[in-house]
């Protein structure tokens, strides 16, 4: 039965929000594209094995700044340099024996990816075990010796080595600071409390809820990295920190303006008050900030709006609270690396489906499909539901990746056979690949598969080639690969969300806790971690319909868990108000509160 007219209508404009442009996407996606095409050139001079994976690792180099992405490339060069020395040892004795090797392989992948799931590798652990098991693999396909088994090791240091030194240059070059990058995020954040301000629609509300969404961590984390870059004074990036703080509760207070009755002034008021954002955003835009921000209005509703713009970038630092203890560790390890088991059973379940992959293409004598090892630690994931969206996004991008690149070797290729030609067909590929990629994390890991099977089916070898079979082998690959993966993780130790939305919601409720007895300063802190906080929670009780019955906790607690999720949510924007006037708790504010964490205790009683 086909969907409702209502129900299409809507994932198309879903769709059509997840695909739109948004400051900067375009930029990125055009440098990801350039690296991609550059990487193609020195791989093609170099006859290099494997270009494609070479080019595809580009994808995992690059953040939006340059200063990100240099200390990627750099990190990444140094560990893939450190495990491959290691490795290069463990070949001298395992080279030719297939038995020995494949034990080595499985013995690297296991403790690697412990490694990277235990500590603050995660972000690359996945590709590093991918280059050192993949070159372990490779010994199998070349005679027995020590400079050959050196040779194919030096060529997946390369697979690292390239990128990273293309990336490198072009960010230097091209990509813009971090700092501009968020003052970028600030005109955009005070762009949309201005339309939210002159106008309401679903879809403005939708936009203040994302930016809301989106968090301040990594605007943060792009101001340490201005830090680093030296790019900009301290007190300047001490203002900017203080701006992105009040930019988010000004956003909370404006939706909160909009949603509670009688908290709106009168129209012209607020056509007055969107005017001095655009303005502020304007300054930002061209690399400034505002300071001595004030409204001429006197209406009592727009006093909390007021001292927010008043204090946008001025002021004392703010006294950030005491972390979790849970989060005070901030060593290499995480604290739980030794006594949750998760982190094991994530390591030998993604090994477990790589091998299979690994003795299935060999058993089979089908070294065509090997692609399946290699998707194996690319769409490693740990839990079920994760696993779940991102197989599907996975599949969609695969088959989307591999069609065009069908279509480009059919109708291109054989007609441009030039290595101009080439670049240019990567170069197209990338943008469109990239420019998903730079999206939602919902739409995301879909241009990342997308890449891999476009640059599987077009870049074939040391030569442009057109090859049907190769290209169709190497898809293949890929879906078996994200199957296997998929089977394991349902099958093997299925790990549901249920855990991380209890934990991610009792941080909320300690947050809450913690603002009632919290002074001024702290407010403003704590109200941005409540913020980001939710949002994960959010997310996480989004995706947890993709986990199969057998997984997925009660409908009850999901009902249960939704509510006290929207409640918590409905206090930011009063929080945000008090938390700007300085002014206490009202009573009816901190009922709301004591109310919620009644909720939560009962809840936690009913389930005990």
């Amino acid at each position: 039965m086909a969907p409702p007219a209502a129900d299409a209508s809507s994932r198309l404009a879903a769709l059509t929000r997840l695909l739109a442009p948004a400051p900067g996407r375009l930029e990125f996606a055009a440098r990801v594209a350039l690296i991609c095409a550059l990487s193609t050139i020195v791989t093609e001079l170099y006859q290099t094995p494997e270009p494609a994976l070479t080019i595809y690792i580009v994808f995992f180099m690059n953040r939006s700044d340059r200063m990100t992405s240099v200390v990627l490339c750099v990190v990444q060069t140094l560990l893939v340099t450190l495990v491959l020395a290691f490795t290069l040892g463990v070949a001298m004795y395992v080279a030719d024996s297939s038995a020995w090797r494949v034990a080595a392989m499985a013995v690297i992948s296991v403790g690697l990816l412990f490694v990277s799931s235990a500590s603050k590798l995660r972000p690359v652990g996945g590709i590093l075990t991918l280059i050192v098991t993949y070159a372990l693999a490779l010994l199998g396909t070349v005679p027995t010796g020590g400079e050959l088994a050196t040779r194919v090791l030096l060529y997946a240091w390369l697979f690292v080595g390239i990128p990273a030194g293309v990336s490198i240059a072009v960010n230097l070059l091209l990509a813009p600071a971090p700092r501009q990058l968020v003052q970028r995020a600030l005109a955009a954040r005070l762009h949309v409390a201005a339309a939210a301000l002159r106008t309401v629609d679903a879809d403005t509300l939708e936009r203040v809820q994302q930016q809301l969404g989106s968090g301040d961590d990594s605007l943060h984390a792009q101001l340490k990295m201005a830090a680093l870059e030296r790019s900009s004074s301290r007190d300047d990036l001490a203002a900017l920190g203080r701006a992105v703080t009040s930019s988010a509760s000004i956003l909370a207070i404006v939706r909160f303006m909009r949603e509670a009755e009688g908290a709106l002034p009168s129209e012209p008021l607020r056509h007055q008050t969107a005017g001095t954002l655009d303005e502020m955003a304007d300054v930002l835009a061209v690399g400034g900030y505002p300071v001595r921000v004030e409204l001429a209005a006197t209406d009592p509703r727009l006093a909390a709006l007021s001292a927010a713009l008043a204090r946008f970038a001025e002021g004392p630092d703010e006294i950030a609270p005491a972390a979790p203890a849970t989060e005070a560790h901030s060593g290499f390890m995480l604290p739980d690396a030794f006594s949750n088991p998760e982190h094991l059973r994530y390591a030998l379940k993604t090994t477990a489906a790589a091998m299979f992959c690994y003795l299935l293409y060999s058993v089979l004598n089908w070294p065509g499909i090997h692609t399946c090892l290699i998707t194996c630690y690319i769409v490693s994931l740990t839990t079920l539901a994760e696993s779940t969206e991102k197989l599907m996004l996975r599949i969609v991008g695969c088959l989307v990746g591999a069609a065009l690149g069908l279509a480009v070797m059919i109708f291109v290729i054989p007609s441009y056979t030039s290595i101009a030609a080439l670049m240019a067909i990567v170069f197209l590929g990338a943008l469109a690949s990239a420019w998903i990629a730079a999206g939602s994390p919902r739409i995301a890991y879909a241009g990342f598969q997308l890449a891999f099977a476009f640059f599987l089916c077009v870049v074939q070898g040391p030569a442009p080639s057109f090859d049907m079979v190769v290209a169709r082998d190497r898809v293949i690959g890929i879906l078996i690969g994200n199957l296997a993966m998929f089977a394991v993780s349902t099958l093997l130790w299925p790990i549901s969300l249920k855990p991380r939305v209890e934990a991610g919601i009792a941080g909320v409720i300690r947050l809450l806790g913690q603002i009632t007895q919290a002074g001024e300063r702290s407010t403003r802190q704590l109200g941005a971690q409540l913020r980001a906080a939710l949002a994960g929670v959010r997310g996480d009780l989004d995706l947890l319909r993709y986990e199969p019955d057998s997984v997925r906790p009660p409908a009850q607690w999901l009902d249960e868990q939704r509510k006290l999720t929207e409640r918590a949510e409905a206090l930011v924007g009063p929080l945000a108000v008090a938390a700007e006037v300085n002014a206490p708790l009202d009573a009816q504010l901190r009922r709301s509160l004591e109310g919620l964490l009644r909720q939560h205790e009962d809840s936690a009683h009913a389930q005990v």
